[in-house]
């Protein structure tokens, strides 16, 4: 079997890594429009539940990210000045970089040939390939050649948000909000490597328009941010890497597949940033599109039904706790009068998918901190 993957990013990379170490095709071609060191975004971030899924599924490939990553156990909400710390929230991050790094060696070993600086601006005939994944991103050129059959949707959040980095190491995943001429931001910082951390930050519509944001330049944005966050900072400056402000943008597709074609990660869908890693999502459609083939017999069109059909559900819970995520980031400048515990257990119940009991379960230094806040407070009316 010939497959073209069309993305060299995370998700391209790593399916076309699978498909020549499980002998699933004979030929693997990636073509990716940016050269080899390209990155944008700083680091990515995974959560210990993805890691544990990534081992049993990839255990070379979860030891070589776990090598590259650093790691630590709790989520640290800071709010009106006071840090609250939630246990039993494992993660680990790494420079976007160093993940193209190794996924581009591993590709290397396996015998996949990867052509960077290079553009596809049509589909391949039907003799070049016998598998086309898309895993060209949320401005997918397959699924935007092939919009009638993949039907796609999209929309922006009016939330407005920008992707730096800086050279402050922090010591857990952190989201900070502040409350700065009369504007509502927050935060979200973690480092990646020993020196060097990613720091997003995110403001509502009003507060965007108020401090005249999109009359800034790339070093007034910065220099305004650092003074937002200056306690939090501690003199460190913010650093800026196509750093742009933009809105997020929700995409859903109709279809996956089609015929002998398959989208994968932010092509087929987008998940927000504040509930999981899109990179995560990606490699773990790699695995289930590989997984579906194994199944199938290298039957591509049958397992690209299977692929959609089996791995659509666990996405969809997804995608449905990722809308409960960005829905109370959106709101929550309504939310900053909340004292410190109470505002992190909004936070921590946003998506829906957790409850007290749960969460108690999860995180129960965090819990029983709140419950003796809420009893606390409960004495003093």
């Amino acid at each position: 079997m010939k497959a073209l993957v069309i993305g060299g990013g995370p998700a391209g990379l790593y399916a076309a890594c699978l498909l020549k170490r499980r002998r699933l095709a004979g030929s693997v071609t990636v073509i990716e429009q940016n050269p080899s060191d390209a990155t944008y975004g700083f680091g990515v971030v995974f959560s210990e539940t993805a890691r544990n899924h990534l081992s049993e599924a990839d255990p070379a490939t979860h030891e070589a990210l776990l090598a590259a990553s650093e790691t630590w156990d709790d989520l640290t909400i800071v709010h009106r000045g006071e840090r609250v710390a939630i246990d039993g929230n494992g993660f680990s991050a790494l420079s976007r970089l160093e993940l193209l790094r190794i996924l581009q060696e591993q590709c290397d070993r396996e015998g996949v040939d990867i052509r960077f600086g290079q553009q596809v601006r049509a589909l391949p005939a039907a003799d070049e390939a016998d598998l086309v994944i898309g895993a060209d991103g949320v401005n997918s050129t397959v699924r935007t050649l092939c919009r009638e059959t993949f039907r796609p949707t999209i929309h922006e959040l009016s939330n407005r948000f920008a992707w730096y980095g800086t050279a402050k190491p922090f010591e857990t995943l952190t989201l900070t909000f502040r409350e700065h001429a009369g504007g509502h931001y927050v935060a979200h910082h973690y480092r990646y490597s020993p020196t060097m951390s990613t720091f997003i930050v995110e403001c509502d519509a009003a507060t965007w328009e108020q401090a005249g944001l999109a009359r800034m330049s790339d070093a007034e944005s910065r220099a305004w941010c650092e003074t937002v966050f200056a306690a939090d900072l501690d003199g460190w400056p913010l650093i800026s890497n196509k750093s742009v402000w933009r809105r997020f943008p929700v995409l859903v597709t109709e279809r996956w597949a089609y015929r002998n074609m398959v989208l994968l990660g932010d092509a087929s869908k987008t998940i927000h940033f504040s509930i999981g890693s899109g990179t995560r999502l990606a490699m773990e459609d790699a695995l289930a599109l590989t997984h579906a083939l194994e199944e199938e017999k290298g039957c591509v069109e049958d397992a690209l039904q299977r692929f959609e059909s089996e791995r659509r559900p666990a996405v969809d819970r997804l995608l449905s706790a990722a809308g409960g995520s960005y829905r109370w980031y959106e709101e929550f400048p309504a939310r900053m009068h909340l004292a410190p515990h109470a505002f992190a257990h909004s936070y921590m119940t946003r998506s829906g998918r957790v409850d007290d009991e749960r969460l108690a379960a999860i995180a129960p230094s965090f819990m029983a901190a709140y419950r003796a806040k809420v009893a606390a407070e409960a004495n003093r009316r």
